[in-house]
């Protein structure tokens, strides 16, 4: 009976430390950027059996973050990779801009992605420590 409670409890203890793990790695992202410059943040699409289920175009929101920095949905095909999807889907790229920054500054950003899909109102977010420079 001991050995049994040993075990269950090793194994509660080791899956908490790889979820939370992962987690915190996930949320570890950052970028950087001078006046001016642009980064690509990710793919933006809906997709179900590698087809696209998106009525309308998606959007992007900035939650929290600082005003330097804009972000946009660059309308264009994409390939889902990470679905293991050979061709490409009407969706976009979210780009990160940083306008006329005067002073160094850190910042988180806390954006979220609406998209209008055939199974109704979806969302997704993200999170990003951001470094600007002058």
């Amino acid at each position: 009976m001991g050995v049994r409670l040993s075990i269950c409890l090793v194994s509660v203890s080791l899956g908490s430390a790889l979820l939370f793990g992962s987690t915190g790695v996930h949320a570890q992202s950052r970028i950087a950027l001078k006046s001016g410059e642009s980064t690509t943040l990710g793919l933006v699409y809906s997709v179900r059996n590698c087809r696209s289920i998106m009525v309308a175009d998606p959007e992007v929101e900035v939650l929290e973050g600082p005003e330097e920095l804009t972000l946009e949905i660059k309308k264009g095909n994409v390939i889902p990779r990470n679905l293991n999807c050979a061709k490409p889907v009407p969706g976009g790229t979210l780009i990160a801009t940083a306008k006329e920054v005067k002073e160094r500054k850190d910042a988180k950003l806390t954006y979220r992605v609406k998209y209008k899909t055939k199974e109704g109102d979806r969302q997704g977010s993200g999170v990003y420590n951001v470094s600007l420079f002058p």
